[in-house]
């Protein structure tokens, strides 16, 4: 028995940074309709989709990595939650006393659970007034002093976390969840 199509946040790694792997979003959500996908909303250039769809999540994460990669000649990594874990991961805001400016606070969105030893390697890490939190497959990281000169950004390009998922600011997290909502009203 099929499950009820449900909302799907779909996060694409590394598409229209620089002059390579450049689609448009009116492009991507002709080719996921194209796919059967339905009600996908885009956000920004980034490859933010909020699509319905019935399989789960992570079904859905390889299904469109296959899709896209044929349509577009090249891979594109996929991570995707649901509208539920994505609540989650905003309701959890393990930095929201320090984490003020949305565009300095980052999430990286994992395709699995990180290496307990990691854990402990971003746990120990001392970078203040910078801050990392991990929670389940998400790391938090406030960059109060922004990216560019930010040591917990090397630092945590350096461990591998960033090349297993993908980041996205705050304010980019809560507008994906906002559109989630739209979609399941």
């Amino acid at each position: 028995m099929a499950s009820a199509s449900q909302q799907r946040i779909v996060l694409l790694r590394g598409i229209n940074v620089g002059s390579h792997r450049r689609i448009g979003m009116a492009d991507l959500r002709e080719l996921l309709n194209g796919h059967g996908y339905e009600d996908i909303r885009t956000h920004l250039q980034s490859g933010n989709v909020v699509l319905t769809s019935s399989l789960p999540a992570d079904r859905l994460g390889t299904k469109l990595e296959r899709e896209l990669e044929r349509g577009l000649g090249f891979k594109v990594e996929v991570i995707v939650r649901t509208r539920a874990e994505l609540a989650r991961v905003v309701a959890g805001n393990p930095l929201a006393e320090v984490a003020k400016d949305p565009s300095r606070y980052l999430v990286t969105f994992l395709r699995t659970k990180p290496a307990a030893k990691l854990v402990r390697e971003l746990r120990a890490l001392d970078v203040a007034p910078e801050q990392v939190a991990v929670s389940g497959r998400e790391v938090y990281s406030w960059h109060p002093g922004g990216l560019q000169s930010s040591q917990l950004a090397k630092l945590l390009s350096k461990t591998g976390v960033s090349g297993a998922g993908t980041n996205r600011n705050w304010r980019t997290v809560t507008k994906l969840l906002e559109l989630a909502d739209e979609g399941a009203a």
